[in-house]
Formats: structure tokens, sequence, C-alpha cells
């Protein structure tokens, strides 16, 4: 699939995923969605990221997660979204669990991290 192409399944699964933490009863607004190259290459030096990010590509967001009005900063608050979001396609990834094995390892806490393998 080309990278428009993958681009647009991202898209219509965020979507799904924004309706999905709507209708369990929490609000959020976006993080950041698109990273600029030179940027990629100064997170990753300040250990905040990786060069090839996906939001590069535009297939990777960032989600502000709140319930009654309160942040919640935890990956494990986005655990029911994070699992939700991997079953809306087979190359979704959530950053709460980036190796899929159910426990929490390090580099398990980017829970708000949702992205697609380009």
């Amino acid at each position: 699939m080309s990278l428009s192409g993958k681009q647009q399944v991202f898209a219509y699964n965020f979507a799904l995923l924004l309706m999905f933490i709507k209708r369990e009863g929490y609000g959020c607004s976006l993080g950041e969605v698109w990273r600029t190259p030179e940027m990629a290459i100064l997170y990753a030096k300040k250990g905040m990221g990786i060069v090839d990010s996906q939001h590069c590509k535009k297939l990777a967001a960032d989600i502000n997660l709140f319930k009654d009005g309160v942040y919640l900063p935890n990956s494990s608050s986005h655990t029911i979204f994070g699992q939700y979001w991997e079953t809306l396609h087979p190359d979704n990834r959530w950053g709460g669990d980036w190796n899929g094995n159910d426990k929490v390892d390090p580099g398990d806490d980017d829970g708000c991290h949702y992205e697609m393998r380009g």
C-alpha cells in the first residue's frame, strides 16, 4: 500500500479511536500529530523520540486524555484505548505496550502515542 493509502487508513482509524474515547465518557485533545524530520532529529538527540518517527510520515498522533476535566498523563489511563486501537488494523501500535506482550516493560510509557507501521 502506498504511503498516501496508509495515511488515509490511519486517519480513518484515528477518527474511530476519538469517537470511542468520547463514547467511554472521556475527553481528549490532540498532542503532536505531524513532526518535521528536523524536529525528530532534535528529539532523538534529547532522548525524547527517534529519528525515523511515524509522526514524520503522518502515521502517528499523541492524545491528551481527560476524565471529568482532569488531565490523565499516565500510560495506564490509555490502556483501554490502546487495546482498542490495536484491534482496528494489524499495523496499529500503541506506545503503552510497544512489544505487544501485555506487560509493562521499560520504554512502554508512551501511552498517549498511537501509530500505524509504515
